[in-house]
């Protein structure tokens, strides 16, 4: 048994809505072992090792079903067992995570396991665990080699898992403030490995580190972090401070007590979490030791007089006191039976402690500082107290060493109430905690006394939203209130597009829009990210990685986001939903990559982008595969795109109330026109969008229909609409790579990154419906990783539509012979007809337009396929024509006997696109390539 194949979907796929690991697992012999053959006693081992698989309901849908399943005659195979398995891992780490799904796969002994994670590395390693744990319970004739290490010890894996878990897994604090953006709808991005999280999207975002806020002002975090400057500021406002010393040196601290006057507390000048803190230290010697604990911690210490009564943590957010909690340090309670280290066991046998913050309460440790409480009392762990005494393991009563809490927010005196938002002010946080020393609470500190010793500034929230005793309370609320006040915005509004072909143009049309409008928009594209027009990163960012990065970005109040197939196979999603999303078509491409071998599984993966849309669902009803995606979507509205007007099912729609684009015809042409809630608007005249070159690239036409049916959905109006699209062309520098046109030389270069069969086919479409005096050239290529039949494909979708074709094949080889590919398309389109003359193999991609630049003669139209699309550029806009010998021209244009490979002279190094010089026979080359 052993994982193949593994894939992290940070959002929405097409196996669920959240975040899920998909692994491909092998059984091998384990195959032949379901549950059903290994027996009762493998279940009876599995359920000792995770109890809470009791709780699976499994296909029952009960609580046991899961078990019920194992024990039946057949049982269930491992694959099933080990998605449980890594679920109630992650729950006994404190996730709440409950989705899977197992299917077989072709292959026998082999299946897709699929899981819910809460957190990324937290999800892997629980699979990792899971599958351990199987092996180690299986008999050892059958156990998978290797996979159980000597010694492996399951309750120490366990717990290794739970602690490294929650080293990952948000705090409790950030986590309850997670929680309460998720209940106000407010989104939200993890920004690195601990407790930094953005909350909101774009300019509307806020930043939270654990519970300090981008609002806590940094003077007032350093002067909380300064004990010493706190207490005396604190003071000088005449609020209750015990008198305290800075010491560097146990001799300073053994005098600074001298002079306080004994009991005494030694504590870190910059400590928290009650680390290095002694309290009620009563001579010399404890003093000596307890600056030796708080030196661990800080270079300077602080001794200060010892404050009696209860330790109380009160909450202030805002400049209101939201919650009050006395606490407990942990401790064991005597019944004369047992002894200390028994009563710890009985006690960390409550359900509500667990490893670290995994459960409400934390387990009790028996470790150096319990002993050595334990010692200062005169007891050890063998020691068994009377009935009824409490013994104390910690001095301090921070919940992480194992203490209690109990609520007492409805209780505590008004005095103590206005005290504590007195001090938080005076230090300046919008957020702060109070450590208040006091007999009770429910008395002011003006009669009975007591003090405030300490401040802090990023107070944990465990205790008050799960409290030991009493109210649990919403402290995260507020925080949230104070971020985001009653109609303040902290989403940006979302599109997102997909589609075979036509997705990069659309988003750019898109983005354009909404600049026209007055956004300030984030893009991602094929080649890169925009902010506000600009590219700030390059490459392909179609994926998630990408869609966070814009939405992470504090400029933009709107996004638009291209989303291609790869990156939904490869890590679905980068947000949960989006307010608009379009699907363009589902055409033949990338079939047979990453499982997708038909065209209704590519619509599946694609269908994705409708699914998580909540205001709107864009679809082109001209596409069978899309138009079907409507019954997928829980969308406020479906807006149908068609060039058909007389669509009957788009029309049905609109009779119906419903939203629509369609391709009206007028008497000056063609028109855009979108249709809502009985409203016919009409919107632009194609001839007037300079991007479909007027209405012949019908193409761009959709495109534009596309782009202003989002735009319209998204809230933006008419007049912004049509300003986009009248100003939106297809120049490289708004659209490289799609329809560019360059017509500086005697012809004309239509230049385009189109890779399939059907991008391809429109532009061929194009191409001979512009008016064109001389030839029409093709250079012609495809992706070395996709199928034989879609290569054939693209052949034939320009196969006797020009004079000339030249085949070439991308830098990019993907496993396939330098000359495969433009082989294999040359031979397509000699089957097809096309005279072996007319074909000209050259596998080089800088001298194959080089060879077709030097065909061109005046009246010609060059349709240039490109893969380096800058290079590419490049080289066609400082192509210089004049000056070629004619018998270099000759010779270029001249019809071969067969498909043949035009090579540059051996000593020559491939085409660069900087320093172009001709050697004596008019050859372009440069001492070396680059971009």
């Amino acid at each position: 048994m052993r994982i193949i194949d593994r894939s992290v979907y940070v959002g929405p796929s097409h196996y669920a809505r959240f975040p899920v690991i998909r692994l491909e697992l092998a059984l091998d012999e384990l195959e032949s072992w379901p549950t059903g053959r290994l027996g009762r006693q493998f279940v009876d081992d599995l359920v000792t090792a995770l109890p809470g698989l009791a709780e699976h309901g499994c296909s029952y849908q009960e609580p046991g079903g899961f078990i019920r399943r194992m024990n039946e005659d057949e049982g269930t195979w491992l694959g099933h067992v080990l998605e449980h398995a890594a679920l109630e891992l992650q729950n006994v780490a404190g996730e709440d995570v409950s989705f899977g799904k197992t299917r077989s796969l072709d292959l026998p002994g082999h299946y897709s396991v699929v899981y819910e994670y809460a957190e990324r590395e937290e999800g892997i390693a629980a699979g990792e665990l899971a599958l351990r744990l199987l092996s180690s319970l299986v008999p050892g004739a059958i156990r998978p080699a290797g996979m159980v290490p000597e010694g492996w010890s399951w309750p120490e894996a366990r717990d290794e898992y739970i602690r490294f878990a929650q080293r990952r897994a948000l705090g409790p604090s950030t986590a309850s403030l997670v929680q309460a953006a998720e209940r106000r709808g407010i989104p939200w991005l993890r920004l690195n490995d601990q407790s930094l999280v953005q909350l909101g999207h774009g300019r509307y975002q806020q930043r939270l580190q654990a519970t300090v806020t981008g609002r806590t002002p940094h003077i007032a975090v350093e002067l909380a972090s300064d004990k010493e400057e706190t207490n005396r500021i604190l003071g000088s406002l005449g609020l209750p401070v015990p008198r305290q010393e800075l010491v560097q040196s146990e001799r300073e601290a053994v005098r600074g007590a001298q002079r306080l006057g004994f009991p005494v507390v030694t504590k870190p000048y910059n400590g928290n979490h009650g680390r290095g803190i002694s309290i009620r230290l009563t001579s010399d010697e404890e003093v000596a030791r307890g600056f030796a604990v708080a030196r661990e911690h800080s270079r300077s210490v602080i001794v200060e007089t010892y404050l009696e009564g209860d330790d109380h943590r009160l909450l202030v957010v805002n400049g209101e006191l939201v919650a009050a909690t006395r606490r407990t340090p942990g401790c064991v309670v005597g019944d004369g039976k047992h002894t200390i280290e028994q009563l710890i066991g009985i006690v960390n046998q409550d359900p509500r402690r667990g490893v670290g913050h995994e459960k409400v309460l934390t387990r009790l440790e028996l470790d150096a500082q319990a002993q050595a409480m334990l010692a200062r009392a005169g007891l050890g762990p063998d020691s068994v107290p009377e009935a009824g005494k409490a013994v104390f393991l910690r001095s301090t009563a921070n919940l992480s060493t194992g203490g209690t809490a109990t609520d007492v927010t409805d209780v505590i005196h008004p005095d103590n109430r206005d005290m504590a938002v007195r001090a938080i002010r005076a230090v300046g946080l919008d957020v702060g905690g109070v450590d208040f020393l006091t007999r009770d609470i429910t008395l002011s500190y003006r009669e009975i006394g007591g003090g405030i010793c300490e401040v802090n500034a990023a107070p944990g929230f465990r205790m008050h939203v799960a409290p030991s005793e009493g109210t649990p309370r919403d402290v995260a609320g507020p925080v949230l209130d104070m971020l985001f006040p009653q109609g303040a915005p902290s989403r940006v509004p979302i599109a997102a597009i997909t589609g075979t072909n036509g997705k990069t143009t659309t988003a750019r049309m898109l983005a354009h829009i909404l600049k026209m409008a007055g956004y300030t928009p984030g893009l991602t594209t094929t080649d890169g990210v925009y902010i506000d027009g600009q590219r700030t990163v390059s490459g392909d960012m179609t994926g998630p990685v990408s869609a966070r990065m814009v939405l992470a970005d504090p400029h933009i109040d709107a996004a638009v986001l291209e989303t291609a197939r790869g990156g939904l196979l490869r890590a679905g999603m980068g947000v949960a939903a989006v307010d608009v999303g379009a699907v363009l078509n589902v055409q033949p491409d990338h079939l047979g990559l990453k499982g997708i071998d038909t065209l209704e599984q590519l619509a599946e993966v694609k269908r994705v982008v409708v699914e998580v849309a909540t205001g709107c669902a864009v679809l082109n009803a001209d596409d069978p595969l899309v138009l079907r995606m409507s019954a997928h979507t829980d969308a406020e509205h479906i807006c149908y795109v068609t060039m058909n007007p007389q669509h009957v099912l788009v029309r049905e729609h609109i009779r119906a109330g419903g939203r629509a684009c369609a391709l009206e015809a007028g008497v000056n042409g063609q028109m855009v026109t979108l249709y809502d809630r009985g409203s016919h608007i009409p919107l632009v005249w194609t001839h007037l969008i300079p991007a479909t070159l007027e209405g012949r690239a019908t193409h761009n036409v959709q495109n534009a229909m596309f782009a202003a049916s989002m735009a319209f959905s998204l809230g933006v109006k008419l007049d912004a609409i049509r300003q986009g699209l009248r100003t939106f062309d297809t120049t490289f520098y708004q659209a490289p790579g799609r329809m560019n046109i360059f017509d500086e030389h005697p012809f004309k270069v239509l230049f385009d990154y189109g890779h399939n069969a059907h991008a391809v086919s429109m532009l061929a479409d194009l191409a001979c419906r512009l008016d064109v005096s001389g030839r029409r050239i093709v250079v012609l290529a495809g992706p070395g990783d996709r199928r034989d039949e879609d290569l054939r494909a693209i052949a034939l979708a320009v196969a006797g539509r020009f004079d000339h074709y030249i085949c070439r094949r991308d830098d990019n080889l993907r496993e396939r012979a330098s000359d495969e590919v433009p082989r294999l398309q040359a031979a397509t389109l000699a089957a097809a007809g096309v005279s072996e003359s007319a074909i000209s193999v050259i596998p080089d991609e800088q001298e194959a337009i080089d060879a077709a630049l030097r065909m061109g003669r005046p009246g010609d139209l060059l349709l240039i396929f490109a893969d380096a699309l800058v290079r590419s550029w490049k080289q066609i806009i400082r192509f210089r024509p004049e000056g070629a010998p004619a018998a270099a021209a000759a010779r270029l244009s001249a019809a071969p006997a067969s498909p043949v490979v035009e090579a540059p002279p051996e000593n020559l190094a491939p085409l660069s696109l900087e320093g172009l010089i001709r050697d004596e026979r008019g050859i372009r080359y440069a001492p070396e390539a680059s971009d």
